[in-house]
């Protein structure tokens, strides 16, 4: 389960990291170009209703601790961005580490009374946990007095987030009204020209020009699939309309069917696409090792210009990576991405590899063992507005950006095309500062300045994510907060299930012999699922799912 929220990390690490170049731009705040918002607004920090906590008028300091065992969170201070917001702002944050064990450590502060004074974690059963306990402050009565998150986030997106007792606990990290993400299929140029640049649009044509580059590149992987295979999962939204591969990704495991949530062992697009996966596994098309390659592996072939195609919930992190270095050796090499793969018949305008949710990613909690979390929700808000925005994503005032437009996207100063690297050193050092990012400020400031600039200056990954990735991301808002208490006894079903597709998953691609074995493979594990409890974890989903539904209606 940990991969795919990592996963998801690293698709928002992508989007950050690709921002528009802007080159000979003079500060100008009086332009009447407009930045959307929800509802059409005019973007703005917002006036405080109320008196309420000053940033910068006095100091404020609070620990934060990441509930996730692949977390560290970087010295505060130590980068441009917060060292500016703690000499400016007097804001000072203090780490807790979860030493590598998320769950144990989360468990001991729970049990000794010590909790931190913001928990950054993944929405609903555990937020709940700690809600029910009484351990977590609401936020309602500060929604007014600072505007951010009411005016970015919409009564909608809020309304998702409220606890049973109809109060607000969570604040949401990258949430967002508009679609984004970066699923899809990345393609090695170079190699793709010099095989003709054939269609490639169809389930068909990807076999067909895999086994070309198999031929003529022994090399080269023909089809990358990634850390734990996730490409595989890519695959799925391949083989039916409006079907992304969270339905039947170790995150859901569930596939709709009228008002139902139903298995997937016996769901027939997943069983297709683990027979044509194994297809190409068996004939060598597939990454060999991808069940057990790292990370740094996948990146080191895709810089290196060793795959033919790469499928993943994120590739355009390590295609713009990899453009860049194809292209600082060939200047016509590089990547390019294809409008994702569909089965024949198929309308290719209802394919979906990847989807969004309005709640975004993840959410911070302020528990009660903060002195003034008052103060705590003030400095989050201003952190997810305009100001705090620019602030972590590009730097402090003056040095990659210079002034703002009429609604406060920032204009880019020459320095940010001239010192690519400085500029990028920053960002990198603050993407695990991101913790209530709001993707609309951010993505169409990134859009809007990138439309400004001529085609050899825009930035490869947001000419990608503008021309196919966010168009082929669906929305799926109405499955969050399936998943139960990991306590529970869905909980424990859900995790004996998970471990069941796992190794079914893994053992139908890389062991069957044949479309029989791998229907074989998926028709035991059913069994085996049913045994742990499987139906009991169904239901408890589908009513999570229609409540979702009654809440969006």
């Amino acid at each position: 389960m940990k991969f795919y929220k990592k996963s998801f990390n690293t698709v928002l690490v992508a989007a950050l990291i690709a921002v528009s170049v802007l080159s000979g731009c003079a500060k100008n705040n009086d332009s009447s170009e407009a930045v959307n918002t929800p509802g059409g607004e005019k973007s703005g920090e917002g006036k405080q209703e109320s008196a309420g906590f000053v940033l910068g008028e006095q100091p404020l300091e609070f620990t934060f601790y990441g509930d996730y065992d692949w977390y560290t969170m970087p010295p505060w201070g130590d980068d441009l961005a917060t060292k500016w917001i703690k000499e400016n702002k007097k804001v000072n944050v203090i780490p807790i580490s979860s030493g590598g064990n998320a769950k144990q450590k989360r468990n001991t502060m729970i049990v000794s009374n010590e909790l931190p004074d913001v928990i950054w974690m993944e929405r609903g059963a555990e937020v709940e946990r700690l809600r029910s306990e009484g351990m977590l402050v609401p936020f309602d009565d500060y929604l007014d007095k600072y505007p951010n998150l009411k005016k970015w986030a919409g009564e909608k997106t809020l309304d998702m987030l409220r606890s049973p007792d109809g109060k607000l606990y969570q604040f949401p990290n990258w949430y967002t009204t508009q679609p984004n993400g970066n699923s899809g299929y990345l393609v090695n140029k170079k190699i793709y020209e010099k095989l003709g640049s054939p269609s490639l649009e169809t389930t068909d044509d990807l076999y067909a020009y895999l086994q070309q580059v198999k031929a003529k590149y022994s090399d080269v992987v023909p089809l990358e699939v990634g850390q734990g295979a996730e490409g595989i999962q890519i695959l799925t939204s391949a083989f039916a309309e409006n079907r992304p591969y969270l339905y039947s990704s170790q995150n859901m495991m569930a596939i709709p069917s009228g008002n139902e949530l139903t298995s997937v062992f016996v769901d027939p697009v997943y069983r297709e696409t683990l027979q044509y996966a194994n297809k190409l596994y068996r004939e060598r098309l597939i990454s060999q090792d991808a069940f057990t390659q790292k990370l740094e592996q996948v990146e080191q072939k895709i810089v290196t210009g060793k795959i033919a195609v790469y499928a993943a919930s994120s590739p355009t992190e390590f295609g713009a990576k990899g453009n860049t270095a194809l292209k600082a050796k060939d200047p016509t090499a590089g990547y390019i991405m294809v409008w994702p793969i569909h089965k024949p018949g198929l309308d290719k305008n209802k394919i979906f590899p990847g989807d969004y949710k309005q709640l975004g990613w993840n959410v911070s909690v302020i528990t009660k063992s903060a002195k003034d979390p008052e103060a705590i929700f003030a400095f989050l808000d201003w952190f997810t507005g305009p100001e705090g925005q620019r602030t972590i994503m590009w730097g402090p005032e003056g040095l990659y950006w210079d002034g703002t437009d009429a609604n406060e996207a920032p204009i880019f100063t020459d320095k940010f095309t001239s010192d690519q690297k400085g500029r990028d050193d920053l960002m990198n050092a603050t993407v695990n500062f991101q913790w209530n990012g709001n993707t609309v400020y951010v993505d169409n400031s990134k859009s809007k300045f990138e439309s400004t600039l001529p085609a050899d200056k825009r930035s490869w990954e947001t000419y990608w994510q503008s021309e196919i990735t966010w168009k082929t991301q669906l929305n799926t808002t109405e499955f969050v907060n399936l998943a139960p208490a990991r306590d529970s006894d869905e909980g424990i079903i859900a995790q004996a299930v998970s471990e069941i597709y796992e190794k079914a998953n893994a053992k139908a691609v890389i062991s069957a012999k044949s479309d029989a074995e791998v229907l074989a493979i998926l028709d035991q594990a059913e069994k085996d699922a049913q045994k742990a409890g499987y139906e009991q974890l169904l239901k408890y989903n589908t009513e999570r799912w229609q409540e979702n539904l009654s809440k969006l209606k």
